[in-house]
């Protein structure tokens, strides 16, 4: 299991929350996926033998939001 926190572009609101939490928890191998809007980040625990670190940053990216 592997834990990364993410500094998220562009989330402001509970919708922002729930799309990525629903897109990036949807991939087979996440088991967690936390929004913190004040703090703008998003923690992703995953098994990196059945996600790649790289799948979850093109899900968040297709959702138009950006990864600093």
């Amino acid at each position: 299991m592997k834990k990364v926190e993410l500094n998220v572009i562009g989330m402001s609101c509970g919708h922002c929350a729930k799309v990525i939490e629903s897109c990036v928890g949807s991939l087979t191998g996440v088991e967690q996926v936390l929004v913190d809007l004040k703090k703008g980040n998003v923690v992703v625990e995953f098994h990196p033998h059945l996600v790649s670190f790289d799948q979850i940053l093109e899900t968040i990216d297709e959702q138009g939001y950006d990864i600093a």
